[in-house]
């Protein structure tokens, strides 16, 4: 007799799975902006780190236990030494391997985030950043730089570029209307998560600080936990539209368009290696940020160096200042740094936003002939001792540094398509691994090279800022050589058709942000409470950096 077994029933997607971020009718598409906020004010705590740098150079010898390693104790003897303080320079380490980590990670990884969703790597992300906070914490207990090192350096790193990706696809795919925009909101979060991140620090370690012990173990561990909880808040307020949804009364643009160089096509991701486009937007992108990320770095002792006792009325030049005098321009100059800081951040959403308009090209193109005309004006503003021409074409290069990262999605996007945006993202981040190692060099190795030449301190920058207006035209021309992709490159009908089963795109919901698969729509409270949970604490850190540029124009 046989037996009828019935079928297996379907298998419910997992909580992390793609299937069950799918938006159903009634979703606001307003809450994704938020969810994108809470990951990158968190990682952006990346840009902050250096405020740990000095308690941790003296962290043995407040304890009594010790003091600085000394010159016969190299880089790799102070991995494991528990006997003497680290290095500054040593731990500035750090911060280099964020950036090159977050670049391999999204290069690595980002193929499988397209497929696996934003939610399940913006929860990996959530575990490498905070977990790898808990564990530099164990590694500052125990005086063990090591762990500092793959904690935060590599662990760390790789949740950086996990969570920097995770939203770019999803908010691109979001606003087809507003793409530079969506992504600028984001994306300015990254920029800005050191205004919160570093005051937030400071006042911690102030607060655990004992005369034995300056607090940064503590902070640590605060920190994680804080961020661990804003982080996985906003993975799961990641949602993706279902196969076809377009905004309500938005139309995609006809495909013989005046802008042809958007297109509705997609390239996968694996072709995008051999494709010249992709390597001209990663030559411009390169040269963009390597201009920019090597004025940030030496940012305070440029100002310092140039004007000296000018800015604060003292008709002296830097060598010639007291320890009283070069404190008060140091403050002067901490204002100046704060200030930037608030350029980079408006400017990712500023340029982003008008490349709307002015399409992603001529945004970059603006980016490189205005930057170049500011940078060549830098050493006529220090020979004038013009402070406010000097600072001000500073606060509109890294304005432009800013909008260069929050623009290239949407331009990856025309170019390439939505189908792998973040993938294709994630690999053309390895620009800006490579701009965080050859921007530095170049400024900090020019004006060593011109100090040896016997220049004045005033003068040692003159070189380098013709050297950065050529890398700006190296820039310049890769972006104007970009042409709209050719036809072979693009994925056919079928082929398209099988990477969305692959990435688990269906056209109904299987989980509504405010229903749960009800249909209900979003209620306006909730999006209310979505920002203003990520608006309050980027307020407050714009209050606290206003406070410190406050400082240069006193």
């Amino acid at each position: 007799m046989a037996i009828a077994i019935d079928p297996a029933p379907a298998t419910r997607p997992g909580l992390l799975d793609k299937e069950r971020t799918i938006a159903g009718p009634g979703f606001n598409r307003w809450l994704v902006p938020p969810a994108a906020l809470a990951v990158h004010l968190c990682i952006g705590m990346a840009y902050g780190f250096s405020v740990f740098w000095l308690p941790l150079s003296k962290a043995l010898a407040t304890a009594g236990a010790g003091a600085a390693c000394g010159k016969d104790v190299g880089f790799f003897a102070q991995l494991f030494t528990t006997d003497c303080d680290w290095h500054v320079a040593t731990l500035g380490w750090m911060y280099t391997l964020f950036f090159v980590f977050l670049g391999c990670a999204a290069a690595i990884w980002g193929g499988w985030l397209e497929r696996a969703g934003p939610r399940k790597a913006g929860v990996v992300s959530a575990l490498c950043w905070c977990g790898g906070m808990l564990i530099s914490a164990v590694g500052i207990r125990t005086h063990q730089f090591w762990l500092m090192i793959l904690g935060s350096g590599v662990i760390g790193g790789i949740g950086l570029g996990l969570g920097y990706i995770s939203p770019v696809s999803t908010l691109i795919k979001w606003f087809p209307d507003k793409r530079g925009m969506a992504t600028g909101m984001a994306i300015m979060g990254f920029g800005g998560g050191a205004m919160i991140g570093s005051p937030l620090a400071v006042d911690l370690m102030k607060a655990f600080a004992t005369p034995t012990d300056p607090g940064v173990f503590q902070t640590f561990v605060v920190m994680a936990l804080v961020y661990f909880a804003f982080m996985l808040a906003g993975a799961f307020g990641y949602r993706v539209p279902p196969t076809g949804w377009h905004p309500a009364g938005w139309t995609p643009p006809p495909a013989q368009a005046s802008n042809a160089m958007i297109t509705r096509r997609h390239v996968h991701v694996r072709h995008v290696w051999g494709i010249p486009q992709f390597w001209l937007v990663w030559l411009a992108l390169c040269m963009n940020v390597s201009a920019g990320i090597g004025v940030i770095g030496m940012a305070s002792p440029m100002l310092q160096e140039v004007f000296g006792g000018s800015l604060v009325d003292v008709p002296r030049k830097f060598g010639e200042l007291d320890k009283a005098e070069l404190a008060a321009i140091a403050g002067v100059a901490g204002g100046f740094t704060a200030l930037l800081s608030l350029f980079n951040i408006g400017g990712r959403f500023f340029w982003a936003s008008l490349s709307d308009r002015l399409g992603r090209k001529r945004t970059y193109t603006v980016f490189f002939v205005l930057g170049g005309l500011l940078y060549a004006s830098i050493p006529g503003s220090a020979a004038a001792g013009s402070v406010l021409l000097f600072v001000g074409a500073f606060a509109i290069i890294l304005s432009m540094y800013g909008g260069g990262f929050s623009t290239v999605p949407a331009y990856l996007a025309d170019l390439f398509g939505t189908q792998f945006v973040g993938a294709i993202h994630g690999r053309l981040l390895t620009a800006w691994a490579t701009a965080g190692i050859l921007g530095p060099v170049v400024v900090n190795y020019m004006r060593e090279y011109q100090l040896g030449l016997g220049l004045p301190r005033e003068q040692v920058y003159n070189q380098t800022m013709y050297i950065l207006v050529g890398m700006l035209a190296i820039g310049l021309v890769a972006n104007l050589l970009v042409r709209p992709v050719a036809a072979k490159w693009f994925m056919s009908d079928e082929e398209l058709a099988v990477e969305k089963k692959l990435a688990h795109e269906k056209a109904v919901a299987s989980e509504v942000g405010a229903g749960r698969g009800t249909g209900g729509a979003t209620s306006p409270a909730l999006v209310a409470f979505a920002w203003a949970a990520v608006g309050i604490p980027l307020a407050w850190g714009i209050y606290r950096t206003l406070l410190s540029a406050a400082q240069f124009f006193h």
